[in-house]
């Protein structure tokens, strides 16, 4: 009797064992998506922040990070290229040539 007890132990120390190391992979890969995330992210928003500071020259440039679409006078929407895609709305001042962002979001497809 006493030796089945001891072995059911075992047993579920072994298995305590096994599941701890899945959680433990399962965590590690969660980290590494959360980096690659934030990497593409920030990356995404360097672009269309690069798009709104030239964006009175982007017709000019050969290859833009970004999609550029007028959606009325001096209120252009700028779209990053690459994933995730980010989106900004922007008012170009003709005057001063610089653009104000008035908002963005995350653009979900």
């Amino acid at each position: 009797m006493i030796l089945a007890w001891v072995l059911s132990l075992l047993l579920l120390c072994a298995s305590l064992i096994v599941h701890l190391e899945r959680l433990t992979a399962l965590r590690i890969i969660e980290l590494k998506t959360i980096a690659l995330a934030q990497q593409n992210f920030i990356a995404a928003e360097k672009a269309v922040l690069d798009c709104e500071k030239n964006l009175s020259t982007l017709s000019v440039l050969s290859e833009a990070p970004c999609f550029i679409r007028p959606i009325s006078k001096n209120i252009w929407l700028i779209t990053s290229k690459q994933k995730p895609a980010i989106q900004a709305t922007v008012i170009l001042d003709e005057k001063s040539g610089s653009a104000t962002r008035f908002n963005w979001r995350k653009s979900f497809e």
